[in-house]
């Protein structure tokens, strides 16, 4: 068996610094704390696995083949960005309901609950579910199965489910390490986030980005 794994890797890691749907996700949990961030990212890489049966399995193919299963699922993403863009400016306009209500000296010490607030276990099941679904709906990550790693596939070795696995496996592992890397700078805007206007604020850019990539996802489609 030979792959060109350095080559891969450069592609890979190209891929990860190029940010998408799934780096507003992760970054977004990050700034409500590192478990959510974390879960987050443990959720997109999750959809990954899924992704990556499929192009064992011969799904991606069915899906790249067919026109209208593919826009879809391209729709679904889309449709799903976008509804994550308008409860974050829903949050955000919640907030600033709070902000008005809230008595001009307790502004100064007291910090509202982060967009998607709960018990810790809640944010962190929500943060999961939308890394997972985001990256689940996201016909690129499917595409990049279906057509990058066939690349890097020696195709006369017999063995090529075993590579399509374990080239799948290597990225899972590289994105785990990088959002990791991510989650840890991101936690730590925090606490520039802590402060109620800076975190609205916040969900407002979030919200309109969630938005933003939502509509040019159904545009292209």
């Amino acid at each position: 068996m030979s792959m060109d794994l350095l080559g891969f890797f450069g592609v890979v890691l190209l891929a990860y610094l190029l940010p998408g749907p799934d780096f507003l996700v992760v970054v977004r949990a990050a700034t409500h704390g590192r478990a959510e961030g974390r879960a987050a990212a443990l959720g997109a890489q999750s959809g990954l696995v899924v992704h990556m049966a499929a192009a064992v399995l011969g799904l991606s193919v069915l899906a790249a083949r067919s026109a209208a299963v593919f826009q879809s699922i391209k729709l679904l993403g889309a449709a799903y960005l976008i509804y994550l863009g308008v409860r974050s400016l829903i949050t955000a306009r919640r907030a600033r309901c709070r902000l008005a209500e809230t008595p001009p000296h307790e502004k100064r010490v007291k910090s509202v609950l982060p967009s998607g607030g709960g018990t810790a276990p809640d944010g962190r099941r929500r943060s999961f579910t939308q890394g997972f679904l985001t990256n689940v709906l996201n016909p690129k990550a499917a595409l990049f199965f279906l057509s990058v790693l066939p690349q890097f596939v020696d195709t006369s070795s017999g063995t090529t489910t075993q590579q399509i696995l374990l080239l799948g496996a290597a990225d899972i592992a590289i994105g785990v390490v990088y959002w990791c890397a991510i989650v840890a700078v991101a936690g730590r805007a925090r606490v520039l986030l802590a402060r109620p206007r800076s975190q609205r604020r916040w969900d407002i850019v979030s919200g309109w980005l969630f938005i933003g990539i939502g509509s040019a996802v159904a545009a292209s489609a």
